[in-house]
């Protein structure tokens, strides 16, 4: 099988509640150590995190992973034409493989990148993620909302469960055939992985900051931890006249999808600035039910992150408690492991010949890993640590 992101996008195309709002201040960090610095992560421990450059950890044996047993894991990479893959182990990289500056569209990672926006600006007052679609004043066209539609509130679509079963520009056939129908489960009700609410979240981002996402991105993600490629037009738009709400993609590279990876594992904090609230990275990262695709549990989905529920998250043996992932269709992961201070990166080189939709979803429909084989290839990487 698929990853259950790609099974997802293939089937219904890839593309909790109430949160408190404190005041939060956020500002860029103009100078970045070169060693890497830690600082508690709010639980207690010690969090790493990297200065300018990623640094490696110079004896991976004495740090407990076999070299033996990651070259079997480089080796199974390499067969199932991975395009980078990123390990990192208290802020340094354990091993790194592939090409990891090479900035590729990830596809619905986009959802986890926007959350850390809507964590921040909805604890600085900016977005209210108790308000609905109503009161933001959000409609789509040419097929306008109905009124019951418009009671969904920011939350529901964060959580993708909003009742809004509006037709968007970027999905397939299939999709269309299996979306539920409008008007059929009242908003915050049903769990249905569903672009509009995505897109619709991009629309309500930039409405309310009066930023486009990449600008927003760059200002209070990228710029603060450091991330050493990307540009706020890395984030392009694919739209069309089905919706008023485009998509939105961001193309990144591995070493600064691992530094959001890392942001996340030290629960929101970078070095002495709160980047994202603790207690938005709680709600992202723990489940509250089970989300299914047809008869196939897929643990949870909470805030635009797929979160391990219930023994559920990664094939092949490879869950453990607590992990949770950014997933996009093809091959594209940030998976976070608080258990083992471990973040993992993956890459696959699906990358769209154009910015337009048709290009993009020939890409995202390309041959890509599959289910089994990105859960093979963590479990190859745990067994490392010897």
């Amino acid at each position: 099988m698929r990853s259950r992101h790609i099974l997802v996008f293939l089937l219904l195309f890839i593309w909790h509640g109430e949160i408190s709002s404190q005041p939060h201040a956020s500002a860029v960090v103009s100078e970045i150590s070169l060693q890497t610095t830690f600082e508690t992560n709010g639980t207690g421990g010690a969090c790493a995190v990297p200065g300018q450059t990623w640094s490696h950890i110079a004896a991976p044996r004495d740090a407990g992973w076999s070299r033996e047993k990651l070259a079997v894991a480089r080796q199974y990479a390499d067969s199932i034409h991975s395009s980078a893959v990123m390990i990192i182990q208290g802020g340094k990289i354990v091993d790194e493989w592939g090409d990891v500056s090479q900035k590729i569209t990830s596809f619905s990672v986009r959802k986890s990148l926007i959350s850390a926006l809507y964590g921040i600006y909805s604890a600085e007052g900016v977005i209210d993620v108790n308000q609905t679609l109503e009161q933001i004043g959000v409609n789509d066209s040419p097929d306008p909302l109905t009124r019951e539609e418009r009671q969904a509130r920011v939350v529901d679509l964060l959580r993708a469960r909003s009742g809004v079963y509006h037709p968007v520009d970027f999905e397939t056939d299939y999709q269309k055939k299996t979306r539920p129908a409008r008007g059929s489960h009242p908003p915050g009700t049903n769990w249905f992985y569903n672009n509009w609410d995505f897109n619709a979240l991009g629309s309500i981002l930039e409405k309310k900051t009066g930023l486009k996402i990449g600008d927003a991105f760059a200002r209070r993600i990228a710029e603060p931890i450091g991330m050493q490629d990307f540009r706020p037009d890395d984030v392009y738009y694919l739209g069309g006249p089905v919706s008023v709400h485009p998509a939105y993609m961001f193309e990144i590279t591995a070493r600064d999808m691992a530094r959001f990876g890392q942001l996340y594992l030290c629960r929101g904090r970078w070095r002495d600035r709160q980047i994202v609230p603790e207690n938005w990275v709680e709600k992202s990262s723990h489940a509250q039910e089970m989300v299914k695709m047809g008869d196939t549990n897929l643990g949870g989905y909470e805030y635009l992150w797929w979160v391990e529920y219930g023994g559920v998250h990664l094939a092949e043996g490879a869950t453990l408690p607590g992990m949770y992932s950014a997933q996009g269709a093809g091959g594209h992961y940030i998976l976070i492991v608080p258990s083992l201070d471990l973040v993992i990166v993956y890459r696959f080189n699906n990358e769209p010949q154009q910015r337009e939709i048709k290009a993009a979803l020939f890409a995202a429909q390309k041959e890509g890993i599959y289910d089994d084989q990105f859960g093979h290839l963590v479990k190859l990487i745990l067994d490392s640590r010897s």
